[in-house]
């Protein structure tokens, strides 16, 4: 099952539930040592876990600028596919685009959009629009 992000009627694609749960599986993993939540709060305990609200839409982005950044810096081999079983691996294994370089560009939606890009549209126009991000399953 799909998942998006919606912000009133606007909806942005994200992809399978696995998909969206390994992209903050590898940000908790990989960026917070000291735990879930622990420095980028807003992504990790809001929007994660269902909901951002719209006056946390520009800490949510500084922190998705933040997480772009420092993703950068790891390998494609780094991906975490479930922080609670890391013996998981993505259903394509190592088997990935030429283009995916480092884990700043490895998440890529079922339309093949940069999720952080994608991320990043849907809060920026939740804060503009005073609504809130859902993650929704399609």
């Amino acid at each position: 099952m799909s998942v998006g992000l919606r912000v009133r009627s606007n909806m942005w694609l994200v992809g399978t539930g696995d998909f969206f749960h390994a992209f903050f599986s590898t940000i908790s993993a990989q960026l917070e040592p000291d735990g879930w939540g622990t420095r980028f709060p807003a992504l990790m305990n809001e929007l994660y876990k269902g909901e951002l609200s719209a006056e946390h839409a520009p800490a949510a982005l500084a922190e998705l600028d933040q997480v772009r950044e420092e993703l950068r810096q790891h390998p494609p081999s780094d991906v975490v596919w479930d922080v609670e079983d890391r013996d998981k691996q993505p259903p394509w294994g190592d088997d990935i685009s030429d283009d995916i370089t480092d884990l700043g560009n490895y998440f890529v939606t079922e339309d093949g959009k940069d999720l952080i890009e994608v991320a990043g549209e849907a809060i920026a126009y939740a804060g503009r629009a005073g609504a809130n991000v859902r993650v929704q399953q399609l």
